[in-house]
């Protein structure tokens, strides 16, 4: 193979992230698509405001203030849905191709690795759920180090702890912004595109870009 390391990241990627507030829509209300579009968008700003402030809460943390800025916003929504969905956050529902593309390279003798801006405890949560924690070799979280990505610290913790070269690695993301952060640091980074957005960052072009992980499979 290619590349011997293949770095996932996980909400988005490998994780449905919209999946909790669907599984409730019919509590949620009809605004639950919005609730659910905001709460993802404010989880991230969160995240690079803190880094860029040098300052640090971890990622659960970063849930629960996203989605309750998120019924502030959308106050027609059912607060009362809270607690059942921040607990599906910790059981999302993996994306259909996930598991086959994961086990075949694992097959082929790739090492699995997720780094992600999520806990410990809720990417293992998250893998058990969906039944891939068999074939995920590794977790690295960016609590080691108390920074978000697309830090280039971030992406540096495999390079360091797997002592490879960052062109070794290939990293995959349906996020373009950290395709773009792992395409700075030097992975050979695969955009995963599954809802077919723009071109955003010209500048850092990703080496691939895939409609889903399938690609992966033929991907040299």
């Amino acid at each position: 193979m290619a590349h011997s390391i293949y770095v996932f990241d996980a909400y988005g990627t490998l994780f449905d992230v919209h999946a909790a507030v669907r599984r409730h829509a019919d509590e949620v209300g009809p605004e639950g698509q919005l609730v659910s579009a905001l709460w993802r968008a404010k989880q991230l700003e969160y995240s690079w405001m803190l880094t860029m402030m040098g300052r640090y809460r971890d990622f659960w943390t970063l849930t629960e203030e996203a989605l309750d800025y998120a019924f502030a916003r959308v106050p027609q929504a059912n607060r009362a849905s809270r607690a059942a969905l921040l607990d599906s956050y910790w059981s999302c529902d993996v994306h259909p191709d996930v598991p086959e593309v994961l086990k075949q390279l694992k097959m082929r003798g790739a090492k699995l690795v997720i780094l992600s801006n999520g806990t410990t405890k809720m990417l293992e949560a998250a893998c058990r759920s969906g039944g891939i924690d068999d074939v995920i070799d590794d977790i690295v979280s960016v609590d080691e180090i108390r920074v978000y990505k697309p830090d280039p610290r971030v992406y540096d913790m495999v390079a360091t702890k797997y002592r490879v070269f960052p062109e070794a690695v290939s990293f995959q993301s349906s996020n373009r912004w950290d395709a773009a952060g792992a395409t700075a640091f030097g992975f050979r980074s695969v955009w995963v595109n599954r809802n077919n957005l723009p071109e955003e960052y010209h500048d850092f072009r990703p080496a691939a870009v895939l409609p889903s992980l399938e690609g992966l499979l033929t991907l040299a």
